[in-house]
């Protein structure tokens, strides 16, 4: 994998993270661990999350833009009287989908599932667009 993608399950990262950002060797044993420790710990939990807080509102902007794109597609067909319903896209967006997860060390079935459900999503709005009469110009 290019070390300039990060693996999706963080592994290779938070190995190398953990490691950098602790100057105390870890021991087998059980014990508890220091208080500094600890609160390193919880404060770099924190920073990931605020990552990931990040990435959640990047992720759900995208998926705005994009449902935002299909409606206005949804009017370009109604006006063009074009079928809403293309299974041929929608194959070719879902193979998409696969071909990204296998390059990307991801689950194919996830994004297949996932791609269903925002193709779904944009069907309704599609139709519920396309179910409208065009206004005139």
């Amino acid at each position: 994998m290019n070390p300039e993608q990060p693996r999706p399950d963080g592994r290779q990262e938070t190995t190398i993270a953990a490691n950098e950002s602790t100057s105390a060797p870890r021991s087998g044993g059980g014990g508890a661990a220091p208080a500094s420790s600890n609160e390193e710990a919880q404060q770099i939990l924190q920073a990931l999350r605020d990552e990931l807080d990040g990435l959640d509102r990047t992720l759900l902007k995208t998926l705005r833009q994009r449902l935002d794109c299909c409606c206005r597609i949804g009017l370009h067909k109604r006006d063009h009287a074009i079928p809403m319903m293309q299974p041929q896209r929608i194959g070719v967006v879902q193979e998409r989908a696969a071909a990204f997860a296998a390059d990307h060390g991801m689950s194919p079935t996830f994004l297949r599932a996932l791609y269903e459900l925002i193709i779904t999503e944009t069907c309704r709005l599609e139709d519920e667009i396309i179910g409208v009469p065009a206004t005139p110009a």
